[in-house]
């Protein structure tokens, strides 16, 4: 029986932000940065690489560490960090894989036969004299590279962007040669950042980082995060080096905008930066994104939600879910892990992470540790929601909590809705099962967990029973 994929995607004590995902041979694979749990910045850790059968979403393997950070000349002691990268099929058959190290703005590239490593060092991107992109005199500096091949040219796009820095233009696209390192056509901006945006139809949305780079049909999908960094947005044009229009914004990891279930400027969950793309899955178009735990900006998990793009080419945004991947919604019986929230929340509204302030999802143990993931840090107000599920028949429901904890989770199918069920829960310093019974009008519903009561509790997981 084939697996239910969930979000994250990956184990629970994996976190590979900033996914792109790319298919090949039968398999999507992503690529990504490398967080540690518990990290103290960005990237800590080797590039790492996982896939999944086409057929199976929700069959991940691991593929092992597909670059090690001191394969690069410039890092040999490995004291700088593996931002973002991106990985193209060359001409040769052979895959390319561009990122920049976290304390130079020049873009490196290394090489393998297999789409899952083990990646040799290439080369650095550079001009026709040799000088590298992004130490030029006039060049700017490089950041999270995004690469497309198009018969015998590479389309790199860069860029970081702070909101009120002027020294920073925008996103660049730049045209490399069939040796896939050589600059044949020099940078040129395609998306503006905030301080020259006047005019632009970006504004409000300008670029910030982490460009990604599609093409469906005759149309360049332009993927990047915003000055706002919760959300992805996109632009599209006709050419892959001018012309891009602003179309709106894909997601964003806080679910900031929707207003199908909620106010559109309610946060469900707390967000901070974004990066990802979107990605054909048998027939199917998703967009692949981070969220951020442990209330930290350094620990984040890749997520993925299907969305659908519209006969005139636009994409509507589409809302966090617990199911991402799986082609149906949950199956309404079994138990489920509390990191699997997609909406976490107080009466307190934050935006952006919050530290202890706020609930989060975390784990035991040290990075690394196969440790399943739960929510902490639960006080009174706290609400943690999972959507979706194909609930028939449900009548019980069970929770496993721990804490020093004295009150009642009441379980909803809306964040705002009646209460279908009141669990009490005790003091406790060891996972302990609490359950009710529940009546739910069968159909696709979401499932909310909202504490009252005193002290701090942890879920670790819930339980349907039919």
């Amino acid at each position: 029986m084939k697996k239910q994929a969930f979000n994250p995607y990956l184990p629970s004590w994996e976190y590979v932000p900033d996914g792109e995902p790319h298919v090949f041979d039968g398999r999507v694979y992503v690529y990504g940065s490398h967080d540690y749990y518990n990290g103290h910045v960005f990237c800590l850790g080797d590039y790492v690489g996982w896939s999944a059968p086409l057929d199976d979403l929700g069959n991940w393997r691991y593929e092992g560490v597909i670059y090690p950070k001191t394969s690069d000349p410039l890092n040999k002691e490995g004291k700088m960090c593996l931002y973002a990268p991106d990985v193209v099929q060359g001409t040769d058959g052979r895959y390319y894989l561009y990122y920049v190290l976290d304390k130079v703005s020049v873009v490196s590239v290394a090489v393998c036969d297999k789409p899952n490593g083990t990646f040799e060092f290439y080369g650095y991107v550079h001009y026709e004299d040799g000088t590298r992109l992004g130490e030029k005199k006039g060049d700017q500096p490089q950041f999270d590279p995004a690469v497309m091949l198009e018969g015998d040219k590479v389309y790199l796009y860069t860029g970081f962007c702070a909101k009120e820095d002027t020294s920073r233009k925008g996103a660049m696209a730049t045209v490399l040669g069939p040796d896939m390192l050589t600059v044949i056509e020099a940078p040129v901006f395609v998306v503006p950042s905030a301080p020259y945006s006047s005019g632009s139809g970006f504004e409000g949305y300008e670029f910030f980082e982490g460009p990604s780079i599609r093409k469906r049909g005759d149309t360049y999908y332009f993927i990047y995060s915003s000055v706002a960094m919760h959300e992805l947005c996109y632009a599209t044009s006709k050419s892959p080096t001018k012309d891009f229009v602003y179309g709106g914004v894909i997601i964003s990891n806080c679910d900031l905008h929707i207003d199908s279930y909620k106010p559109g400027n309610k946060p469900m969950a707390y967000g901070a930066n974004n990066h990802g793309s979107i990605v054909e899955l048998n027939g199917e178009w998703y967009v692949f994104y981070h969220r951020h735990t442990n209330g930290t900006w350094y620990s984040r998990q890749g997520c993925a939600e299907r969305l659908t793009i519209l006969p005139d080419g636009s994409i509507p945004q589409v809302e966090m879910t617990s199911c991402g991947l799986n082609p149906v919604p949950l199956k309404g019986e079994g138990e489920y892990y509390g990191y699997l929230a997609c909406n976490l929340f107080t009466k307190e509204d934050s935006i952006y992470v919050g530290g202890d302030r706020f609930p989060k999802i975390m784990q035991d143990g040290r990075d690394g540790d196969e440790e399943p993931g739960y929510i902490a840090n639960i006080t009174d107000t706290a609400t943690a929601g999972f959507k979706y599920f194909d609930l028939r028949g449900v009548k019980r429901i069970k929770i496993k909590v721990r804490g020093y904890a004295n009150g009642a989770f009441q379980v909803k199918t809306t964040w705002d809705g009646p209460v279908l069920a009141q669990i009490p829960v005790n003091f406790t310093n060891v996972w302990e099962e609490y359950s009710s019974d529940i009546e739910i009008e069968d159909g696709i519903h979401s499932i909310y967990f909202t504490y009252t009561g005193g002290g701090n509790a942890s879920l670790l997981s819930f339980t349907l029973e039919i």
